[in-house]
């Protein structure tokens, strides 16, 4: 142990071998922890797939039939009362998607804790989620830079980027980790497969991109839709706000403001939706227009947060999740559920 000395007002202050030592002893606990929380994740999380895999192998394909549904009933009433909460029909069903999801239990990383696995099932490209799971297991992400990586398309970021160390090391400072963890209908779909070549291939480059890509995908798509800007600056009171992209349709014969969000859809963007959609049914229409229709495009949403954040009558706002193909154009009305887009055809 080093040394402690009194200063002139009698406290104790530290040396530098008495900081050492400090710093070294705090290293024993925080491998203590990691290897506690190992652990209990791994054991979890086998727990779960062993789970998840007797209910499939009970309930078989449709878990929603009346039978399943009665046995999955059953069965979380009776663990919840003897584990608590955890066990309910919902949770249950998510382990059996886990099961389906990674039948391969050889494919499972102990480093990886169950939150890491609720977020890798919503993967639907098996070779993305692979790599995520490969990734995050390796480079030791936590739940929110695994969240953050994949919302921001990373996969398809670093195969389209020449300088890949850079690209991978941009979630340190996007989301850096504590420091005792540094050891409308979906799917609104877009084309994001062939990402042009780029030295470095950033979170800001893919948003971009997603904007050069939809406002040419809208203008495109059919008669009626026509571009009147971008990255529009609406100013309240000194503060400013930017929709990304807005366009007349003379079909529809309205505005269509669309905010594109690389992250999770929170309740406050649906507010700001509805603020720019106010604020062009009130000062931008002009007689004869019918009202505004806000789209929210985002990387992942919970219906139950947009359906209780927007009046039952909404018939301007639509949140849709973007993916990484084309939709055909009849694709495209389907999923955004507009009767009017069938006037495109006309």
């Amino acid at each position: 142990m080093g040394e402690l000395i009194k200063n002139e007002n009698g406290n104790i202050e530290n040396t530098a071998k008495s900081e050492n030592a400090y710093l070294s002893i705090r290293g024993y606990v925080i491998d203590a922890q990691k290897h506690v929380s190992s652990a209990v994740n791994s054991a979890m999380v086998n727990a779960y797939w062993n789970i998840g895999k007797a209910i499939y192998e009970m309930c078989g394909e449709n878990d929603r039939a009346a039978y399943g549904k009665q046995v999955l009933q059953y069965i979380s009433e009776r663990l919840t009362t003897e584990f608590g909460r955890g066990f309910s029909v919902q949770g249950l069903r998510n382990m059996r998607q886990f099961y389906l999801t990674f039948q391969n239990r050889s494919t499972l990383c102990s480093e990886l804790s169950w939150s890491h696995y609720r977020l890798l099932m919503r993967v639907e490209d098996e070779n993305a989620r692979n790599f995520y799971a490969q990734e995050a297991a390796k480079s030791g992400w936590s739940v929110r830079q695994l969240q953050r990586q994949i919302n921001t398309m990373y996969y398809n970021r670093i195969l389209a980027s020449r300088d890949k160390e850079s690209v991978a090391a941009e979630i340190q400072t996007t989301v850096p980790k504590p420091e005792y963890e540094k050891i409308v209908k979906d799917p609104y779909v877009l084309e994001f497969l062939d990402l042009p070549q780029n030295d470095h291939f950033y979170e800001s480059d893919l948003e971009q991109a997603l904007i050069d890509h939809l406002q040419k995908f809208l203008l495109e798509l059919g008669r009626g839709f026509s571009f009147v800007a971008r990255q529009k600056r609406i100013t309240f009171d000194g503060r400013h706000f930017y929709v990304d992209l807005i366009f007349y349709n003379y079909i529809l014969k309205c505005f269509v403001l669309i905010d594109l969000k690389t992250e999770d859809l929170t309740h406050q963007d649906i507010g700001q939706m509805q603020m720019y959609v106010n604020y062009y049914t009130r000062e931008m229409m002009n007689e004869g227009d019918n009202p505004p229709i806000g789209i929210l495009l985002c990387a992942d949403k919970s219906d139950t947060l947009v359906r209780y954040t927007l009046p039952e009558d909404n018939t301007q706002i639509y949140a849709a999740k973007y993916m990484a193909y084309m939709p055909t154009e009849e694709e495209l009305k389907r999923e955004l559920n507009l009767d009017e887009f069938e006037k495109l055809d006309d």
